[in-house]
Formats: C-alpha cells, sequence, structure tokens
C-alpha cells in the first residue's frame, strides 16, 4: 500500500484503532474520510485534525450503505483505500441467550457491514490506477476469547472473507490486506481497556503498523509482533497451549 497522495475512507474512524490509523494516515498527506455512528465523535476527530472529513454511517443499515456508495463516489470521486475497521465485541454466556439482539449486531457490524461497503465501493476503487482494501481482523480470528464467541467467529469469517476477496481480485488494480490487531488498549470493551497494562498502547500499534507499510510493501498481512503467537498458533504448533492461556487469562480477570 502507498503511504501517500491516497484519498482514503476508514469506516469506525471516531475512536479507538479507526481514528488512530485516520490521524495517522492524515499527517502523512493523505485526504482522510472517517465514518462512523455517533456524529459528535466524527466531528471532535476533524476539529483535531484539520482538512480531515467525516461522514455518518451506520454499517447495520444496508440500504444506508448502497445510497452512501453512490454519495461518496459523487463527492470523493477519486478514493483509492477503504479500510472496513468498525467493529463492535461483547460478552455473551451461551447459557442464557433468551435474546440473540447483541450476537445479530455483532455479526451485522463486523462481517455484512464490510461485506456489503465493500461490494458498494468496489466499482470506484477498480477505476483507480491503484486502490487498496484493508479489513480489520483480529488475533482472535486465530485463536478465540471464549468469552466472546460471536466476535470471534466474524473475526475469523473477516479473514476467510479477505482471503477470497484478495484471490478473486488478483487480475484488477485493487490490492487486498489485512490488518491483525493484538488486545490493544482502546476503548472496545469499556474505558478499563484503554487502561489495561496487559493490552500493547495505542500509539505503539499505530506506529508499528505504519513501520510496516513502510518497509513490507507487499505483505498482504499486517501483523505487529504482539499478535504473533495468536496468528501462527497453529503453525507453531502450539495452538492448544495458547488457546489455554489466552481463556485462562480472560476468566482470571473477570
Amino acid at each position: 500500500m502507498q503511504i501517500t497522495g491516497n484519498t482514503i475512507l476508514i469506516t469506525g474512524g471516531g475512536s479507538g484503532i479507526g481514528r488512530a490509523l485516520a490521524e495517522v494516515f492524515h499527517a502523512q498527506g493523505n485526504q482522510v474520510i472517517i465514518t462512523g455512528r455517533r456524529k459528535e465523535a466524527l466531528d471532535n476527530t476533524t476539529a483535531a485534525n484539520p482538512g480531515m472529513k467525516s461522514l455518518v454511517l451506520d454499517v447495520e443499515d444496508s440500504a444506508s450503505i448502497r445510497s452512501f456508495g453512490t454519495q461518496v463516489a459523487t463527492d470523493y470521486p477519486t478514493l483509492n483505500v477503504l479500510i472496513n475497521n468498525a467493529g463492535i465485541m461483547r460478552t455473551e454466556d451461551v447459557h442464557q441467550q433468551d435474546d440473540l439482539a447483541d450476537a445479530e449486531a455483532t455479526v451485522t457490524t463486523n462481517l455484512l457491514g464490510p461485506i456489503r461497503l465493500t461490494a458498494a465501493l468496489l466499482p470506484l476503487l477498480k477505476q483507480q490506477p491503484h486502490s487498496t482494501i484493508m479489513t480489520v481482523s483480529s488475533g482472535l480470528a486465530f485463536v478465540p476469547m471464549t468469552a466472546t464467541p460471536t466476535y470471534c467467529a466474524t473475526k475469523a469469517a473477516i479473514h476467510s472473507y479477505t482471503q477470497s476477496l484478495r484471490h478473486q481480485l488478483k487480475e484488477t488494480t485493487v490490492e487486498v490486506l489485512e490488518l491483525i490487531p493484538p488486545y490493544v488498549q482502546t476503548e472496545l470493551m469499556g474505558e478499563a481497556q484503554a487502561s489495561d497494562p496487559n493490552a500493547m498502547p495505542l500509539e505503539d500499534f499505530i506506529a508499528e503498523v505504519l513501520e510496516i507499510l513502510k518497509t513490507q510493501p507487499t505483505a498482504s498481512e499486517v501483523c505487529v509482533k504482539t499478535v504473533h503467537p495468536l496468528r501462527f498458533a497453529v503453525e507453531s504448533g502450539h495452538y492448544d497451549d495458547v488457546f489455554k492461556g489466552l481463556n485462562d487469562r480472560a476468566a482470571a480477570t473477570h
């Protein structure tokens, strides 16, 4: 992925990893457009980064995604990078699931949202001399944290979808990348996560991601070193130990 000279759309850009990515790409001289459900968070981000743009988008609403794609093609005809970052993560107890609202919202946001938005913007991306689709999965796509089963399942599905997307687009000008974060200090699961010493500092994560993009321009997966034990658990032959360690630690902290 080229680091400068892009027009970049980032979903979930008002907070967490999405905002941090938006700010680092903005600082590199790209035109960045962030989206999200909360206008206040978007406004706060753009106010802190003059020149950054924002558009309200609810990725759970399939009809709004279709009209959004048309609007983006009109307003930002040079768009050449889509970063599917928006996501939600909720704990679930399978023994008490009379209401599947959390599971269904997670599937719609984390899986259907990126699929729908990619479909809506792909015709525009294919018109560009060079473009990039980046999906944001998780180390938990490869070793699940059992307290968040649907979240982990959607991230595993996004990993699989990304592989298929990359293969189908291999003869086009669109490259497909997968960003695979570890446990990072954000508010994805609440304020406590943002200061958890067991999580990777967000600033360190973003700095390493940018370094990988600069030094490994042909890499199809962006994996900081902290996430390697999860991403390569099967390949290393340590899956069972990693699975047990991850879930034992999670149980001890809740």
